[in-house]
């Protein structure tokens, strides 16, 4: 019988984004369509960071039966709402707030948690929906060979990449980023999605973590730390090779439109540059003859990539969806043009709403079936039988 995947570690890298993380659900719900039914788990190496870190987690649980895993994303959040991820009625966002401010200026109560909002209900929901004891099932089972978590030390500034992996998997240390093995539980994933000043960090073991997003240099290491010999690239910007033109601002920025630049460039900038990276990277070792590099010790390979990004910009999107937000939020953020067009990009990483949501599961839906043929070649090893198989389901 031929083999209908093809027999390599495909490593999975969900990234961050708050709740733009819905598109990765429609671009795997997508490849869950395209692929035989009797397929395993495609994703054997699977590495996620702050939303995406979430994502990343449920699918590893669900390793044994992927397909499962999916539907079981796409039920969460295509129902979400934010009351589900934080406290979002008026005077518990006034409360944070206030209490944010006077810890941060006045040193009110110093040592607790500094934060605009209280996530407490993502930790109900996590408990309630994520099996971690599912994770080293999975890797026993040979069903997944790695999983890693990102976050970032607020002390040592260092990205810590935390893993749950086949024991062939070490340690590993770069500059400012490091490997641990660790056994995967809800503090990390707590820590990976703790947006600075938005949510609270978290410590684990010694040291306090944020979001893994933040000073995550290489987004792209951990899968290969892990053994991928190929890499699936689930971004969250959209526009991602387009260059924008430039425009005459007539007034000042507001503070929506920093907040917003400054969360692109942690969630979304490193990993397109790290992608960039890579494909320069590989593009040079195809001029290398192979006799080149085993005299010169060269010890890099190529690495096959496909990457998947909106078709349309998340921020318009999210534009469409503002008024889902809780009132509170809307009033939190009116003066500073938020409802705005030119504002939405920062709320769009807490519109955790039904609307949004679906909205972008959707979109990633449609973008992953535009990539068709590529995501097949990709996968299958043959192309022809994967199709088939498929129309016959």
């Amino acid at each position: 019988m031929t083999r209908k995947l093809i027999d390599k570690k495909i490593g999975l890298i969900l990234s961050g984004g708050g709740a733009r993380a819905a598109y990765q659900v429609g671009v795997l719900k997508a490849i869950c369509r395209l692929l035989p039914n009797d397929s395993p788990n495609p994703f054997k190496i699977i590495s996620g960071t702050s939303a995406g870190a979430i994502n990343a987690v449920a699918l590893a649980s669900y390793a044994g039966h992927y397909r499962q895993g999916i539907r079981q994303l796409e039920r969460i959040w295509k129902n979400f709402s934010c009351d589900q991820i934080f406290h979002s009625n008026f005077v518990s966002v006034c409360s944070w707030s206030v209490k944010f401010f006077m810890n941060s200026f006045f040193g009110y109560k110093s040592g607790d948690p500094v934060s605009l909002l209280n996530n407490a209900p993502l930790r109900q929901l996590l408990k309630k929906f994520v099996s971690f004891e599912n994770i080293q099932k999975a890797i026993d089972n040979q069903d997944l060979h790695a999983l890693s978590v990102t976050a970032t030390g607020y002390s040592s500034g260092e990205s810590v990449s935390f893993f749950q992996a086949h024991k062939s998997v070490k340690n590993w240390q770069r500059l400012r980023r490091i490997g641990i093995r660790s056994r995967i539980n809800l503090d990390h994933l707590m820590a990976s999605s703790a947006i600075p000043t938005v949510f609270p960090a978290v410590k684990i073991n010694r040291e306090f973590f944020g979001d893994g997003a933040v000073r995550q240099l290489a987004p792209i290491s951990p899968v290969l730390h892990m053994g991928a010999d190929k890499i699936l690239v689930i971004g969250v910007s959209g526009d991602t090779h387009k260059r924008k033109q430039r425009e005459t601002m007539k007034t000042y920025p507001s503070l929506s439109k920093i907040m917003n630049h400054m969360f692109n460039a942690a969630f979304l900038d490193s990993m397109e540059v790290d992608v960039e990276r890579l494909t320069r990277v590989n593009g040079t070792l195809s001029k290398i003859p192979d006799a080149v590099m085993q005299e010169q010790g060269i010890q890099l390979r190529p690495i096959e990539l496909l990457e998947i990004n909106p078709s349309e910009s998340i921020d318009d999107i999210a534009a469409r969806h503002i008024r889902e937000l809780p009132r509170s939020l809307r009033f939190f953020f009116k003066n500073s043009n938020s409802s705005a067009k030119s504002g939405s990009g920062v709320l769009s990483y807490l519109l955790f709403e039904r609307g949004f949501c679906r909205d972008l599961i959707q979109h990633g839906y449609d973008d992953a079936m535009k990539q068709k043929e590529e995501i097949l070649r990709f996968f299958c090893e043959d192309i022809e039988e994967c199709e088939r198989d498929v129309k016959q389901a």
